[in-house]
C-alpha cells in the first residue's frame, strides 16, 4: 500500500491535519462509527467537560482500531462533530498530542452541530483507517 499526502498549502500543518490523503492499493479499510464519551456499558462520561469527553472519545477510537488490528497512524480521515466549537478549539491540542504525535496524518472536517445523540454529549468523532 502507498499513502501520499496532498497539501498544496502549509497552514494546516500547525493544526495537525492534511488537505488530502491518497491511498493506493490498500488491503484493508476500517470505517469507525462515531465515537463518543461513554464507558463499556454505554454510560455517558464527563458531562459538561469537553477535555474529559475528548480524551474518552480518543480512548474509545483507539480501542476500536486496536480490536481490528489497526493503530492511530493508520487513520486517514476524521469527521469531528461538536456542539461547542470554542470548547473544542480550546482543547484541540489533544488531537495533536494523542493522534498526530502517534503518526496520524489525517484529512479532517470539523462540524458544529446543535446536538448529538444524547444532550450531554459535546463531541463525536468518526474515523477511517487504512492498511
Amino acid at each position: 500500500m502507498e499513502r501520499k499526502i496532498i497539501n498544496p498549502s502549509k497552514w494546516q500543518d500547525a493544526l495537525g491535519f492534511v488537505q488530502g490523503h491518497e491511498v493506493i492499493a490498500a488491503q484493508r479499510v476500517l470505517y469507525c462509527a462515531g465515537q463518543v464519551s461513554v464507558d463499556a456499558e454505554g454510560k455517558t462520561l464527563h458531562v459538561g467537560d469537553m477535555r474529559g469527553q475528548l480524551n474518552r472519545v480518543i480512548d474509545n477510537l483507539e480501542e476500536v482500531l486496536t480490536a481490528a488490528g489497526f493503530g492511530i497512524a493508520d487513520i486517514v480521515r476524521l469527521n469531528i462533530y461538536t456542539t461547542d466549537i470554542e470548547g473544542f478549539g480550546a482543547n484541540r491540542n489533544l488531537i495533536m498530542d494523542r493522534l498526530v504525535r502517534k503518526g496520524s496524518r489525517h484529512a479532517s472536517t470539523l462540524i458544529g452541530v446543535a446536538r448529538l445523540a444524547r444532550p450531554q454529549l459535546l463531541i463525536e468523532i468518526e474515523a477511517t483507517a487504512v492498511k
